[in-house]
């Protein structure tokens, strides 16, 4: 779209968003509801089969939280939205946050609107976390965090402090573009991404967008000296995308046809991503033919070195380079922030030395730039307060799956160095993908491992790999 576009973009996005509430919140939709729903419960009544319970539960849901928004505010707030974006985009560009500052003034009013609207118990930070992950509250996430943190920073400062000197230069080479993603075209066909009803695309920020199961699309990127941004952008777009063409295309158009949460779709890229593409067994397979296509560069690199190097631990500015062991410091950080403006504890225009202060308090390292620090993420400008947390919840959930999925398939680590993914992508499309929101997230996530969200598998397993590999 050319720059000029953006205004009349965003009023006609916001056109549709309002025409598209007005529907769901029809005096016809409502009173279908009312024939089939409790509605002091949301519950349906028992004569209806599984499916179509957790249709009714589910639509009620949705059209319960948008009764309580007015049509005109979410035509503003859509619209502002869209006119956000774009003075981010251009405030990053010139990594100048006084740019972007009255736009998150506006939104962050907007935002604290809607939760009075919404209605909480505990927090207003309560009622947009719901948005992204039913169930969630402050409650719930602050001692989850808490224990996280209390692990986490002591194991970063044992790996600082570790003599062992992880070295990955091999990984900064001169790279061939198109080499770079013919290679992840290769791992997400191992991987059973399905290339009839899905593509391969490059953008600036990598993303998957699905229309249908049948019509999924991801994204990467390319740097000529950064193979591991190319690689492990296709793996984690892969694992989005896995869960988009494993849903159940009978429920199209429906709740049961969506991802139950953020949290759970995230949970399959970071497992893809992590638990198996950076794993060792992913490498005995998939390295030799690395090697094979970048001979110059890594043909003298063993495997070990190799391994390590994609491992490395080093505290970053950037969230999305970031390596397992930090990445969630980078989410409780925005967490805390976006928790503390919606509760108004906190001011927009603080927001700078926030963030460098709990840079620094976290990772030890300070912003020298905007662009670097309160602008990288694009989640404000888009009004998706309370998105930040699914990221965390998505790395605990994807270890507590993997973890399931070697109980249940006793030779999983053996196929994944055979270079034999699917039988891990067919159990996942079994337990998790089909269902859709057939099951709340916490329902999901006991029905495929026995226990909700928890901190402690996810917690052993990056001690375990991060002792091995820095001799703690």
């Amino acid at each position: 779209m050319p720059a000029g576009g953006g205004a009349a973009r965003a009023e006609q996005i916001a056109t549709l968003e309002g025409l598209a509430h007005e529907r769901l919140v029809s005096p016809h939709i409502e009173s279908l509801l009312n024939e089939w729903i409790d509605p002091s419960t949301g519950q349906a009544a028992e004569h209806w089969d599984e499916p179509s319970r957790s249709l009714l539960r589910e639509t009620w849901r949705d059209f319960s939280r948008a009764r309580k928004l007015p049509s005109d505010f979410v035509i503003r707030l859509s619209r502002e939205c869209s006119l956000a974006q774009q003075a981010w985009v251009t405030a990053r560009a010139e990594s100048q946050f006084s740019k972007f500052l009255p736009s998150l003034r506006t939104i962050l009013d907007l935002k604290c609107e809607e939760t009075q609207y919404l209605g909480y118990r505990d927090s207003p930070y309560d009622a947009l976390l719901d948005t992204y992950e039913p169930g969630a509250t402050v409650g719930q996430l602050t001692p989850l965090f808490a224990q996280l943190r209390a692990r986490l920073v002591p194991l970063l400062k044992r790996v600082q402090a570790s003599k062992v000197r992880i070295d990955d230069t091999c990984l900064h080479h001169s790279f061939d573009h198109t080499k770079q993603i013919e290679f992840g075209r290769l791992v997400l066909v191992a991987m059973g991404y399905d290339f009839e009803r899905g593509r391969l695309d490059l953008s600036a920020h990598p993303f998957t967008t699905s229309f249908h199961p049948t019509d999924v699309r991801v994204t990467t990127r390319v740097f000529e000296k950064d193979l591991p941004s190319c690689l492990f952008s296709c793996i984690h777009e892969g694992g989005h995308g896995l869960y988009d063409q494993g849903l159940d295309p009978r429920y199209y158009g429906s709740p049961l046809g969506e991802s139950v949460s953020l949290g759970f779709h995230e949970s399959q890229s970071r497992l893809w991503e992590n638990c198996v593409g950076r794993s060792r067994a992913f490498w005995q397979c998939f390295y030799p033919i690395l090697q094979h296509t970048f001979p110059q560069q890594l043909a003298g690199v063993p495997l070990d070195q190799f391994y390590a190097a994609i491992n490395r631990v080093t505290p970053s500015l950037i969230r999305v380079e970031a390596d397992e062991l930090t990445y969630n410091l980078h989410i409780m950080l925005r967490v805390e922030i976006e928790q503390a403006l919606i509760e108004r504890r906190a001011h927009p225009e603080d927001l700078p030395s926030l963030w460098n202060d709990r840079m620094e308090a976290y990772l030890g390292i300070t912003p020298a730039q905007d662009a670097d620090g309160v602008l990288q993420d694009v989640h404000w400008s888009m009004g998706a307060f309370g998105y930040f947390p699914t990221y965390t919840l998505g790395n605990l959930y994807s270890v507590q799956f993997f973890e399931q999925a070697k109980l249940e398939l006793p030779q999983l680590e053996e196929q994944i160095a055979a270079g034999q993914l699917v039988p891990l992508r067919h159990w996942l499309e079994q337990k998790i993908h089909r269902w859709g929101r057939m099951f709340t997230p916490d329902h999901l996530a006991r029905r495929v491992t026995g226990n909700g969200v928890t901190p402690e598998p996810f917690l052993r397993y990056l001690e375990a790999k991060y002792g091995a590999l820095y001799r703690l």
